[in-house]
């Protein structure tokens, strides 16, 4: 067996950064009332931390970047049926790639939805001040109703997939994500970790936390 490090650090303090924060999002979002200021800042994070995955997704380890998981319906026919090669199993598989963009589109219209939202009470985003007052009703709609369930959906479906992986496949999903390294049969490209990947990291953030700032702010300038 062959230990590989799939994991970067950065990758494994996004997922886990993001898991908690969306947590945050759920339960703030759900009590309301004067939580709803934290449910603000918590989504302008996640808002910061989605566009850093977009770029981790781009120059991050080698299984974090999309083009090691961006697979042709080919490739999820093969591994539905238990045919895929081994190095779709390493990182995210053809089904838990969809998985992933699915999680990602829906946090990001959710986030972007959020800012459209006024409940006339406690909370009122940053662009409802230069948005027609359709387009505020129709955010607040999708935010509070659709998009929340579909993101509780998702954040389900996802434990029931690391139970079965756990239980039935025998597959540690989330120890790997806490270690980065994962027993294989065979030797596999690893994923770029250590001082360099980090200050790269680093300056991705930057700019996404800055991209972050504009977004929330451009309205009001």
């Amino acid at each position: 067996m062959h230990r590989v490090r799939v994991w970067d650090g950065p990758m494994r303090l996004f997922h886990w950064s993001l898991t908690l924060t969306v947590v945050g999002l759920i339960v703030t979002g759900n009590v309301g009332g004067l939580w709803m200021e934290w449910h603000l800042w918590l989504g302008y994070f996640v808002l910061s931390l989605l566009l850093f995955r977009v770029f981790w997704g781009l120059v991050g380890g080698h299984w974090a970047r999309f083009a090691s998981f961006i697979y042709a319906p080919t490739s999820l026919w093969a591994y539905l049926r238990g045919r895929s090669p081994a190095l779709h199993r390493v990182g995210h598989t053809p089904l838990g790639a969809l998985s992933v963009f699915a999680l990602l589109l829906v946090l990001l219209l959710q986030v972007f939805s959020g800012l459209l939202t006024d409940d006339a009470i406690f909370y009122s985003g940053p662009w409802v001040a230069w948005a027609s007052p359709e387009w505020v009703d129709r955010a607040s709609d999708y935010h509070d109703e659709v998009g929340k369930l579909l993101l509780i959906a998702l954040v389900v479906l996802h434990l029931l997939a690391l139970l079965y992986y756990k239980l039935v496949k025998r597959e540690a999903l989330v120890s790997a994500m806490l270690t980065g390294d994962k027993l294989l049969p065979e030797p596999v490209p690893a994923s770029r970790d250590g001082g360099l990947p980090w200050a790269l990291a680093a300056g991705c953030y930057a700019v996404a936390a800055g991209l972050t700032y504009a977004l929330v702010n451009w309205p009001l300038v």
